[in-house]
């Protein structure tokens, strides 16, 4: 009688480069077309300080996700790690309300996108955002190591198109049209952080393909760290150049503002040409990120019995979680009956997303308080002391930010709460047997 066969493991295959753009190809997206009007109309000038005053919750944040990264690297972490060190319901829940967010965010991206394409070529939406969705969970079908190569050669892409803006758009910067961004009230700056902090949301992301990684103790930190860098320096250095070439005024004022930026340089048709390319091109990266991850989260839970475990299955050509990327892009594609209010979907992103911050933010108190095997593990020499400060201020920050949309729209708020019922529901009757 033959030994029974070993289960198919999950390929090591993303190095560095590919932690470095699933991260800051995730957030460096749809956001920056989309966030200097509004921050322009609530804080001016202070845009600039408020991006550097985002970025710190994110840190915080990031730390955490590194600390454990390194720590323990496992597919699907923003659920593992609650489900670990919290109580299996409440990893069950957070990646349960993810479903939610992850749906929304895919929503919100295709729309964009087809938003922009229709400026050069009318599209059908609903028909246009079903073969974007996808086309990109194909590529993930395939295989991480080859959606790691679409992500890095598209994230040099945008890059470039963003570094011809700023080129382009320096040499025409005036200080005075800039306006004083360090004169600016602080409760205006402050009053813009909200907004500002979906620049960065998913810069942690490369830590849910953790199995997949090479070497993560080093990898995971030193790849979240470099994100997080190449982030605000983008973003910084695209925002001064739009701020300098059409005022805070003029950002406040306009539906496009980088597409405005632009043509102050180069005109209407090249700037057309131009900040519809990179809005492609970004958006596209962020829809391939997020295929990526919320694929591996349907994966670990599949694995762990939480959902049916056909969704833990690997496939035995391409070593990727292929009952899950199927069941993630029917539920994408389902998110297109959801609200088209961008306000909408961008709460129903938000809210999910920062009780999965808050919920791995006490994973890293819980580990460092009780699990010293595990941070000994851990690639970032902190004392359990200060992993548990920075996770104390992670869950404190995430939980103010949850609450600051309610009164925008509280319609999202009641459709995680519907979707929280029904995740309830199925974690009594299912999922806590296994």
């Amino acid at each position: 009688m033959s030994a029974p066969e070993a289960p198919i493991q999950l390929g090591k295959s993303v190095g560095l480069v590919g932690v470095v753009t699933f991260g800051a190809g995730t957030a460096i997206g749809v956001s920056i077309f989309t966030i200097l009007g509004p921050t322009a109309q609530v804080a001016g000038a202070g845009l600039l300080p408020a991006i550097g005053l985002a970025a710190l919750p994110m840190l915080i944040f990031a730390l955490a996700y590194a600390y454990l990264g390194s720590a323990l690297p496992v597919s699907g972490a923003s659920y593992e790690w609650p489900r670990r060190f919290i109580h299996p319901a409440v990893g069950f829940l957070i990646a349960w309300m993810r479903i939610v967010a992850n749906v929304g965010a895919m929503a919100i991206l295709s729309q964009v996108l087809v938003g922009y394409l229709g400026m050069v070529v009318p599209l059908p939406p609903l028909p246009a955002m079903a073969a974007l969705i996808t086309l990109v969970f194909a590529l993930n079908y395939r295989g991480v190591a080859l959606a790691a190569k679409a992500q890095t050669a598209l994230m040099a892409l945008l890059l470039v198109v963003l570094a011809l803006l700023v080129a382009l758009g320096l040499p025409h910067v005036h200080v005075a049209t800039m306006g004083a961004p360090l004169s600016v009230p602080l409760p205006q700056v402050l009053a813009a952080v909200p907004l500002m902090i979906s620049l960065f949301l998913g810069i942690e992301s490369a830590v849910e393909i953790g199995e997949e990684v090479r070497n993560p103790a080093r990898t995971m930190p030193l790849g979240i760290a470099l994100a997080i860098a190449l982030t605000a320096l983008v973003y910084g250095a695209v925002a001064a150049t739009a701020l300098g070439l059409v005022g805070p005024a003029g950002l406040a004022a306009s539906k496009a503002p980088l597409l405005d930026a632009a043509r102050v340089v180069m005109g209407s048709p090249a700037a057309t040409i131009l900040i519809v390319g990179a809005a492609t091109l970004s958006i596209v990266k962020s829809m391939n990120a997020l295929a990526l991850t919320f694929s591996r989260s349907l994966f670990a839970m599949g694995r762990s019995g939480a959902l049916p475990t056909a969704l833990g299955r690997v496939h035995p050509r391409f070593a990727t979680p292929h009952v899950a990327v199927l069941l993630a892009w029917a539920c994408a594609m389902a998110g297109m009956l959801l609200p088209q209010s961008l306000v909408f979907l961008l709460l129903a992103v938000n809210l999910p997303t920062m009780l999965k911050y808050a919920a791995c933010s006490w994973s890293a108190t819980v580990v460092a308080r009780h699990h010293p095997e595990i941070h000994a593990r851990a690639a970032l020499g902190m004392a359990p002391a200060t992993v548990t400060l920075i996770g104390l201020a992670g869950v404190v920050a995430a939980l103010a930010i949850a609450a600051f949309g309610v009164e925008a729209d509280p319609r999202p708020y009641l459709l995680v709460g519907g979707w929280l019922v029904l995740g309830l529901a199925w974690w009594f009757a299912f999922a806590r047997k296994s």
